[in-house]
């Protein structure tokens, strides 16, 4: 198991959890909304809602910030730039940013699980400039080139 420091960064949100997973085999971690006053994100609008937390991460390590499902499906809420990338190296407050896709305003309450966190590892690359690429079956076929199905 990773290990990642955190740090709370206002103590008026102390009470909140820190981020959890909600089952044993989720990948994702709930992050919760730091908030005084409920925060209502109107239809078609966008919010950039608090967590009152930051994180160090080791280097080669990202945090994706993804939507909650339940929240796409039941609300039409989406957490853009999804998923969002955690650098290593930033160290200022994880803030989510909310779009409202439904039909109705949609208010953020104190302690709301608002969107998920998921830390993956990554590698560096160093791009190596060739005149061609080799060949495969699918070539420049993209874009749904492959078909709907496979039956």
């Amino acid at each position: 198991m990773l290990n990642i420091k955190i740090k709370r960064i206002d103590d008026r949100f102390n009470d909140l959890p820190l981020p959890n997973y909600s089952s044993e085999g989720s990948a994702g971690m709930d992050i919760y909304a730091a908030v005084e006053q409920p925060e209502i994100i109107e239809p078609g609008g966008v919010a950039l809602i608090p967590t009152a937390l930051s994180i160090a991460l080791e280097d080669g390590y990202e945090c994706q910030v993804r939507s909650r499902s339940g929240l796409a499906i039941k609300n039409g809420i989406f957490a853009l730039n999804s998923p969002g990338t955690i650098d290593s190296d930033y160290r200022g407050e994880i803030k989510i940013i909310l779009a409202n896709f439904g039909k109705e305003p949609f208010v953020i309450n104190r302690g709301d699980r608002i969107a998920q966190l998921v830390v993956a590892r990554y590698e560096k690359v160093k791009w190596d400039l060739v005149e061609e690429l080799p060949n495969t079956k699918r070539g420049e076929g993209g874009f749904g080139s492959t078909g709907l199905n496979n039956l």
